[in-house]
């Protein structure tokens, strides 16, 4: 499974990195604003994705909404220090799966990634 980073942060980007790594991921691209971030979904096509939601040039919100107008695929997981529930439940109509508050502990983003690996291959198997 390809993933797609997206984070401003090279700390943040390195801990996400080594997580979905460890989990059997391979990482096919870091983005460090929301333009590149849009570019790369659409060309690389990632299975997975995951957003911060205060990047430089936009929000992840902007991001998630781009990339549903585009009914890209890719499954998206926001993870971002702006934790309220207006935020997390616009990101989940955007079609986040999860939402992880930074800083959070590897173990949350591997137990997420269980719960949306482990559905869709239920609902596909």
């Amino acid at each position: 499974m390809e993933v797609l980073i997206v984070e401003d942060s090279v700390y943040m980007r390195a801990v996400i990195r080594t997580v979905v790594t460890k989990y059997g991921m391979t990482v096919v691209g870091e983005a460090k604003n929301g333009v590149e971030a849009i570019d790369m979904a659409l060309e690389l096509n990632p299975d997975l994705i995951t957003v911060d939601n205060v990047l430089p040039d936009m929000l992840g919100l902007d991001i998630l909404k781009s990339l549903q107008e585009e009914n890209l695929r890719a499954k998206k997981v926001m993870i971002s220090a702006v934790g309220d529930k207006i935020t997390q439940s616009k990101a989940a109509k955007l079609g986040a799966l999860a939402y992880i508050v930074k800083p959070f502990e590897p173990k949350q983003l591997t137990m997420v990634l269980d719960e949306i690996f482990s559905h869709s291959m239920r609902k596909y198997a």
